[in-house]
């Protein structure tokens, strides 16, 4: 009799429960939240892999090298349509989840003065070119002042083709993998001299940092001679340095009229 008794009061205090809205069971037992492990004992735990099968996850990390890849991609682009579409399609730089558009170049291709930036910013990004931020009119009218365009006499494109998050510069990482197409770049641009703007240009071409020691000293990389110079946002946080860039201007105007005669 107090079996059927206690049978009615379980089937009593379930309707309850239903009533309420807990339709679905969670566990076996009843759980003492205070006393509850951190881990609460219901949830699976982690499977826990075998030894060749962990190996076998280590080997396959190993086996993909963003470097080499982004090597033999950059080698397999015979024009700058093709190296500009496989960058589109590298897979491993995060930046380009981030980015809205990939900043490829600007300018003339051919053109006899290469200039490398570091990486795209909010402007840049927003148009898809190099550039065109307020440090691009300044970099359009110091190139002016020597009598070059980007319209006709200079091709510009950056270390970096995505803007790196709150603009920050680029990893040692992110520079590692776009070095090989960036290389590449030069060699299908082949530009007489290429200008490297800023640390991060620098640190890609010439694997230097320090833009004010190398500023305005001529130096080499892939082949053709590279001049250092700061960076035109640099130059707008510290206008006192245009003194050096006007300097450095006048010794790439030089460099182009040695190489012409």
């Amino acid at each position: 009799m107090d079996s059927v008794k206690d049978m009615d009061t379980a089937r009593a205090l379930l309707a309850w429960q239903i009533e309420l809205g807990a339709t679905e069971a969670i566990a076996d037992a009843p759980i003492d939240r205070y006393a509850a492990p951190a881990r609460a004992p219901w949830l699976a735990q982690p499977a826990v892999q075998t030894a060749p099968a962990a190996a076998a996850m280590h080997v396959a990390a190993e086996a993909v090298d963003p470097v080499d890849d982004a090597r033999k991609a950059a080698k397999a682009a015979s024009d700058l349509d093709q190296l500009q579409a496989a960058l589109g399609a590298f897979p491993h730089c995060e930046l380009k989840k981030g980015a809205r558009n990939l900043v490829f170049c600007d300018g003339v291709p051919g053109a006899r003065v290469m200039i490398i930036g570091e990486a795209p910013g909010r402007d840049e990004d927003r148009e898809g070119r190099p550039f065109v931020g307020r440090a691009g009119q300044l970099l359009d009218r110091m190139l002016a002042a020597i009598g070059l365009t980007r319209d006709s006499s200079v091709y510009i494109t950056n270390v970096v083709p995505w803007r790196p998050p709150q603009n920050r510069d680029p990893k040692p990482e992110e520079i590692a993998m776009m070095r090989p197409f960036l290389q590449r770049h030069v060699d299908l641009a082949a530009p007489d001299v290429l200008i490297c703007m800023g640390n991060v240009s620098c640190d890609a071409v010439l694997g230097r940092r320090g833009i004010l020691r190398l500023r305005g000293n001529w130096a080499e990389a892939w082949g053709r001679p590279v001049l250092p110079m700061t960076h035109p946002a640099y130059l707008l946080r510290t206008p006192s340095a245009k003194r050096e860039a006007w300097a450095d201007l006048l010794e790439l105007q030089a460099r182009l009229r040695e190489q012409r005669n």
